[in-house]
């Protein structure tokens, strides 16, 4: 979990390639449908480039099919989801019916005027529409109202394990590794 542009994907792939699990992106999936034009799509492409957030029910039937894909039977790590405390309750749901349980949230934590910063660079770099001025603030606005209260429950739970998301991909890797195997131990 994270602010929008802390590193969230980036490190997602890293870290689930280190534990030999696959990591699941709600991002990349939607932006698969976008780029394939699916119904999904098109109705994702419209509520992306608003700066929302896709609603729960679609986001959660998509996380629900992609856990029960055989490549996620010894684990997994999830990107983008949950975001909202729906979104919560449906992934405990699925939990409950597999019988199996989330071992750690990480947080990755940063400044956000840097997060805006590499998110506008990112924009530039790779074409995205869903990265300019007026859909990050928005992005951010979402993010500290839906989705920063997550981070309490899963405080409460005892899962969270916050590592600082900035400096280079190795770095942030090697410090979410050392604090997962603390964590763990």
């Amino acid at each position: 979990m994270g602010p929008p542009g802390v590193g969230k994907g980036t490190q997602a792939k890293g870290i689930a390639e280190h534990y030999g699990i696959p990591a699941i992106s709600t991002g990349d999936i939607f932006r698969a449908n976008v780029r394939n034009q699916t119904p999904l799509g098109l109705e994702v492409a419209r509520i992306m480039a608003e700066g929302a957030y896709v609603p729960d029910e679609i986001t959660d039937a998509i996380v629900r099919d992609r856990l029960a894909e055989p490549d996620a039977a010894d684990g997994w790590l999830l990107d983008g989801y949950p975001r909202t405390l729906g979104q919560v309750e449906a992934l405990d749901g699925v939990l409950a019916e597999t019988g199996t349980a989330v071992d750690a949230v990480i947080s990755l934590v940063a400044d956000t005027d840097l997060l805006i910063e590499r998110l506008l660079k990112r924009a530039e770099l790779e074409g995205r529409a869903d990265d300019n001025a007026e859909t990050i603030a928005n992005r951010m606005t979402v993010y500290a109202d839906a989705t920063d209260p997550l981070l309490a429950i899963y405080a409460e739970r005892g899962l969270l394990v916050e590592v600082d998301g900035l400096g280079t991909i190795e770095e942030v890797q090697e410090r979410i590794t050392r604090a997962l195997d603390d964590f763990s131990a």
